[in-house]
């Protein structure tokens, strides 16, 4: 896992990790044992929402088309192009 998270631990970090994640997938398991038959799942966002109306009385936005910033005008005012892509500083080491 700290592989997979690009994590650098410790020999002494190693089990100390272990134990923690362990104990978080045996909480995750009693929690799949338990009978939530009758129990009504969780609101979606858009429920909650009621719609287009926030709780707070706000509208989200329609979603519409437009056009896009033009990429040659976008690319002449970054620091440093390839003509299609942005050159970065690489920022993590494998």
């Amino acid at each position: 896992m700290a592989e997979l998270a690009s994590l650098e631990l410790t020999a002494d970090e190693v089990p100390r990790m272990q134990r923690d994640l362990n104990a978080i997938l045996g909480h995750i398991a009693e929690l799949n044992q338990l009978d939530t038959t009758g129990v009504p799942a969780m609101a979606q966002v858009g429920e909650m929402l009621g719609g287009s109306a926030n709780t707070e009385g706000g509208e989200l936005r329609t979603d519409a088309i437009r056009p896009s910033i033009d990429r040659a005008a976008v690319m002449r005012e970054a620091p440093e192009t390839d003509g299609r892509f942005f050159k970065v500083p690489k920022v993590i080491e494998r």
